[in-house]
């Protein structure tokens, strides 16, 4: 499952586990800050690129690394809608590439109905509460298939729904879909049952499809999250403190691109980060290491006054 923690102390409703220190917070994110101005981030997309040489950063064009002050990153979170706390909500996993077909026991691609399927489950489960992309449709041409799983679920559940868009016309697509629901793009943005997500690639790159889908949400003003699936051993250092500070690289490095396109755009912090399973080269979710990580983002959200998306078995 996963938990969209905003913060809330236990007994009000929240769910609160802290495994690092004050000190071990400000040591991150000073590494954090390090990271971003030394090393930086590759950015695959000019129009990206673009963005961050007009906010200041340092931008190599040749070799497509963006380098950010520590200025322009503090500016960023403080420019983001702020969450002061709520109570913790759950969602459903994303994005199984097979099905097992529930009357015929069958193992095969997803097809829309499926997506369908899925998503009347997740409303009749009173302790769900939004629908994730359980599945994308391969019955459909692979171009539109977020758009056709985001419509399938849409008019199965009455409950928000995450698109799994990676391209800017998906985003406007899904919206458009969303908005006919509610009575516009105005009535959409203040009554958001759309959500969509990015993740950058371990280590340090924000590809394509992520920087589009920032972009054209944050020029919407609709919501985004910038998840992280660094792996420690593998993608990130093997320690987990280098993992988080690698993890927070990429997601600050995500949530100032919002920005820089437009102040205020509304943003999560997500975090699907794990442990590499040396024996198999996978990713362990489920294991300890997951938990501590998963912990330990959900408090540098808190720290920066973000909500928070925690990936979790």
């Amino acid at each position: 499952m996963s938990a969209r923690d905003g913060g809330k102390p236990a007994g009000g409703g929240g769910l609160r586990l802290e495994v690092l220190s004050a000190d071990d917070i400000d040591a991150i994110h000073a590494e954090t800050l390090n990271v971003l101005e030394q090393t930086g981030v590759f950015v695959e997309d000019d129009e990206a690129l673009d963005i961050f040489a007009d906010g200041g950063a340092r931008v190599d064009r040749e070799t497509r690394m963006v380098r950010l002050s520590g200025e322009t990153v503090e500016a960023a979170i403080e420019a983001c809608p702020h969450d002061d706390g709520g109570p913790t909500q759950f969602t459903n996993f994303d994005e199984g590439i097979m099905y097992v077909d529930p009357r015929t026991g069958e193992r095969r691609d997803p097809r829309k109905a499926d997506a369908g399927d899925a998503a009347r489950l997740v409303d009749v489960l009173d302790n769900i509460d939004s629908y994730s992309a359980a599945v994308r449709p391969r019955d459909v041409p692979a171009e539109t298939a977020a758009v056709h799983g985001f419509e399938a679920a849409l008019l199965s559940t009455s409950k928000p729904v995450g698109s799994e868009a990676t391209s800017a016309w998906e985003v406007r697509a899904c919206a458009d879909l969303a908005a006919c629901l509610v009575g516009g793009l105005d009535e959409l943005r203040e009554h958001p049952i759309v959500d969509f997500g990015i993740c950058p690639v371990s280590p340090l790159k924000l590809p394509r499809d992520a920087t589009e889908v920032i972009i054209e949400c944050a020029r919407l003003g609709l919501h985004d999250t910038v998840l992280s699936m660094a792996m420690s051993g593998g993608s990130a250092p093997v320690t987990l403190a280098g993992t988080l500070v690698v993890h927070n690289a990429e997601v600050l490095s995500g949530i100032t691109l919002a920005q820089l396109t437009e102040r205020g755009a509304p943003v999560t912090y997500g975090s699907s980060t794990t442990a590499m399973d040396l024996r198999f080269a996978a990713a362990s979710v489920g294991s300890p290491e997951m938990a501590l990580i998963g912990a330990a983002v959900a408090q540098l959200a808190r720290q920066y006054r973000l909500p928070s998306l925690i990936a979790g078995a």
